[in-house]
């Protein structure tokens, strides 16, 4: 019970030193929503989208028939030979100029639909639909995906915080251990040996803290790139609402329930969006198939026109032509090109079938690991804690006896390495649970956002 309120406790120094630090304050749930706004891979997945809905909107215009309007003026000149003036009959016939100018008006319409082009029509708008499906399935993974990543780096950078957190504390205690020491020496009670020992393991420890600060300095700078925003803004991540999480992860250890691989992996299949979306690719080739076959067959159109012309504009209504009827077109033999197409759709279709398979192969792979993790990292807490308890009273017994003259300082030097390590494996082990039990909903993929 100590243990878990002193791991409480540093939670809230924690977030008390980031409240009152200076930036932008991120919490976990604006981090993610930053991230589904501004992220690359979800921005490109969205745009995906829109170019498959579009590709669905013309294949459904092709159950439409086409309307098309034209207009044109021509104007005709010829200049040819002029003839001399003669008398033909007794009458004068003057002569003519070669040269004439003829104006041509035209405007009509001209409507065409298919009545059958080999089903190649229904297979069109079929394949666009899968398409659009399993885009917006990638698009929900993709969305999946980056939230994971964004909540794997948010809890990264808080472990990191709390391992800075325990470097600082063994130099702090370090230090006031130098002082002492320094002191006895000083009175004759302690030799020098002892003070440039423990001024070395001193100078260890604020190196560990450069490292510490160095490696929660770069995760954080990570993190603000994956949510998109400005790396040189001033930010700080905290979020209250995890205290309760993590100080929970005791409980969950000891309570909570292990999930057996079969619910699971049944869960996934059901769930996955980017499983759903390889399905829908499959149905996709299949529909290629059709539309590469339709070349076998004839196509039927059906069509009509009217039409209206004149010399002159004013007069352009003065002819008029309406004409309707149907057109037939059998494409006999094209040089095995029709063929070649279809041995091509058949061969995409097989490989959309066994990259349907690899994906619940890979789903089942990834359910395995992920429970395998969380069962590891269950032990590892649980070891964790246990292995804090003995540093934790070894080294208030070791810096006793070296007090008291009974000990030395190495057996104290060695048992304070033994309490920090312990401390950065609990706190490494903490997180180390959270982020599992992340990954296991990731893998699931039943959450949407």
């Amino acid at each position: 019970m100590s243990l878990r309120m002193g791991f409480f406790g540093l939670f809230c120094l924690l977030h008390l030193n980031v409240l009152t630090a200076g930036g932008r304050i991120i919490t976990l749930e604006q981090a993610k929503q930053a991230a589904l706004e501004n992220n690359l891979a979800v921005v490109q997945a969205s745009n995906a989208i829109e170019s498959a809905q579009s590709r669905v909107t013309a294949a459904y215009g092709d159950y439409l028939p086409t309307l098309s309007a034209s207009g044109g003026w021509n104007r005709y000149q010829n200049d040819r030979p002029g003839t001399d003036p003669f008398v033909f009959g007794g009458v004068l016939i003057p002569s003519t100029s070669g040269f004439s100018v003829d104006d041509d008006y035209r405007a009509g319409l001209s409507l065409n639909y298919t009545l059958f082009n080999g089903f190649a029509r229904e297979a069109n708008f079929s394949q666009a639909s899968s398409s659009a499906i399993a885009a917006e399935h990638q698009s929900a993974r993709a969305r999946q995906t980056v939230v994971f990543q964004v909540e794997s780096g948010y809890l990264n950078l808080l472990r990191l915080q709390q391992l800075v957190k325990v470097t600082e504390g063994n130099l702090t205690r370090d230090r006031r251990q130098l002082e002492r020491i320094t002191e006895a020496n000083r009175v004759g009670s302690l030799s020098l040996a002892d003070v440039y020992r423990q001024r070395s393991q001193v100078a260890v420890d604020e190196f560990a803290l450069i490292n510490a600060q160095n490696d929660y300095d770069k995760a954080q700078a990570d993190l603000v790139a994956l949510i998109g925003m400005n790396v040189s803004e001033e930010i700080e991540f905290s979020d209250p609402s995890l205290t309760e999480t993590i100080a929970g992860a005791e409980v969950e250890v000891v309570n909570g329930e292990r999930p057996d691989f079969s619910s699971v992996s049944r869960r996934a299949l059901e769930y996955r969006p980017d499983y759903h979306g390889a399905k829908e690719l499959v149905h996709s080739t299949e529909s290629g198939e059709t539309i590469a076959r339709s070349n076998y067959f004839p196509i039927v159109t059906a069509g009509a026109g009217y039409g209206i012309s004149g010399a002159k504009f004013s007069g352009i209504s003065d002819n008029k032509t309406l004409n309707w009827g149907l057109n037939v077109r059998w494409n006999i033999f094209d040089g095995f090109t029709t063929n070649q197409l279809l041995e091509s759709a058949s061969a995409g279709r097989r490989n959309a079938e066994i990259a349907f398979s690899q994906a619940e192969r890979n789903i089942n792979v990834e359910v395995k690991k992920a429970l395998l993790d969380l069962e590891a990292a269950r032990k590892q807490y649980q070891v964790s804690q246990e292995g804090l308890i003995s540093a934790t009273e070894d080294r208030r017994i070791q810096e006793e006896r070296y007090n008291l003259g009974a000990g030395t300082l190495l057996d104290l030097l060695t048992a304070n390495a033994a309490l920090v390590n312990a401390e950065a494996n609990k706190v490494n082990a903490t997180f180390a649970y959270i982020i599992t039990k992340s990954n296991l909903d990731y893998v699931i993929g039943e959450k949407t956002y």
